[in-house]
This record gives structure tokens, sequence and C-alpha cells, in this order.
């Protein structure tokens, strides 16, 4: 394997962590501001990108960093090194009430597609890169659809879900339409489409948008119950409008940007 090999335990129901076994100088990539607790000999650094080209020049790991902001996430990731002769653990937790699924790279093809703000965590060797929709135009004007995350490697990779989660496996043309926002992650082979919903009705008045993303099999998917952004979207919309409540809808603001 490229990747490193690590042990885990997922811990938790609706606000899910995930505990990660390290034996001496195995790495864990995460995204910023997930680590929970580290056993001592855990040595935390933060790098450019993901970090899996630190043997390369200061280019490629500019671009590297550069594909995450284009993705919405920050320029700069957080490994955590075991540096002692024993197995220590360390746990990171997901952002809001859902699932975290663990994901075998190996099992599928070296490579997952998932949505931008679903990576939580990977074992070093696994590459966080940039997807585009095929259609680009539909894509953009989705919003969530335009820009993917897409997991190479041969590791174990940890990715965070919203609410319930269900994983269907398409046969070959088998086609399923979902909400665009409610999908977490996929295999490489499955085709991926957003389309624009039909009849003037269904997009005014329907409340689920005017796009439905497409997958078309073969392939599995796994779909997500409650994306952060129809959560966010609930609680903004239940927040008092009066003047008088200007300070908590200024809260609820900053927790939507």
């Amino acid at each position: 394997m490229r990747s490193h090999e690590i042990d885990y335990r997922i811990v938790g129901d609706d606000i899910q962590f995930v505990i990660l076994g390290l034996d001496k100088n195995e790495t864990v990539v995460a995204e910023a501001g997930s680590f929970v607790m580290a056993d001592e000999g855990i040595i935390m650094e933060t790098v450019f990108g993901d970090g899996s080209d630190e043997e390369k020049g200061f280019g490629s790991k500019l671009l590297s960093a550069g594909k995450r902001l284009i993705t919405g996430e920050s320029l700069f990731m957080t490994t955590f090194t075991n540096e002692l002769d024993k197995l220590n653990k360390v746990a990171f937790a997901a952002p809001y009430p859902g699932k975290i699924l663990a994901l075998d790279l190996s099992e599928y093809g070296e490579k997952i597609i998932c949505q931008k703000d679903s990576f939580l965590c990977a074992a070093k060797g696994v590459t966080v890169g940039v997807e585009l929709t095929k259609k680009i135009r539909a894509g953009f004007f989705a919003g969530d659809g335009f820009i993917l995350q897409k997991l190479t490697g041969d590791g174990m990779a940890f990715v965070h879900a919203g609410g319930a989660v269900i994983k269907r496996e398409l046969k070959p043309g088998e086609v399923l339409k979902i909400d665009t926002g409610c999908l977490v992650a996929m295999t490489q082979d499955v085709e991926y489409s957003i389309e624009m919903v039909k009849g003037i009705k269904s997009m005014a008045f329907s409340g689920n948008g005017i796009f439905n993303t497409t997958l078309t099999g073969p392939g599995t998917v796994w779909i997500q119950s409650m994306p952060f952004s129809r959560l966010a979207g609930r609680i903004y919309a239940a927040a008092p409008q009066s003047s008088s409540s200007s300070g908590d809808r200024g809260i609820l603001n900053e927790l939507l940007d």
C-alpha cells in the first residue's frame, strides 16, 4: 500500500467521532477544526494542502492548497503522527449531527467523489482534489453540485454526512434522481449530471430548488437525509424577524456565512 495503514473505531450515534489507532510513524491528515483528543506521542503539524506532496516543490504544494480553496476549504490541513514505539490514538469529530462513513478506497477503484464539505480525515497518502461536473453551466447555477471533492489513493478515508445515510448499489443503466445537496459520495463509475426541474409550478412552489441531481449506474452512491445547507436554512427561517431580535439574527448570519 502507498497509504499508511490505520485502525479505526466510530463512536456515538447522532453526533459521532472517529478514533484512529496509529503505529509508530503512521500519520493521518484531517480538516482543520475537527480534532478532539490525542494520546501522548501524537505530534500535530499544519501543512499546505493534503500533505500528500511533501517531497515535491513549493509550487506543487501551492497548487494542492489552491485546489482546496476552490472547494471552499482552508489552504491548510493538519497532520497527526505517532512518534512513539507503541500504538497511540487520535480522535476527530463530525461538525454537525449525522454519520461518519469509513471508506476503504482500495475497495472502490482507489477513487471516491464526494460533496465538497464532507471530507473529515484520511490516512496519509490519500489525495484530496477537485472534481467538476461535466455540465459546467448547469453545475454553476446549481450551487452545491458544481464543485465536488475527489479522494484518491489506496487508504482509509472518512467523510461526514448529515442526518441518516443510505447506501445504494446502482445497476448498469439504473437511474436515481436526488436533491443536489443530498449526495454524500459516489464511486467513479457513476455518471453524474445536474438537471433543471421541469415545469414552472415545480420550480416556484415545490420548495426543493430548481435543480436535481441524476445518478446513473453502475456504481455505489451514499445519500444523506439532512444536508447542512437545508438544516441551516430551516434554523434561519425559524429565527425571530423583529428588529428587537437583530442580535440573534446576527449570530445566525455568522453561522450561515
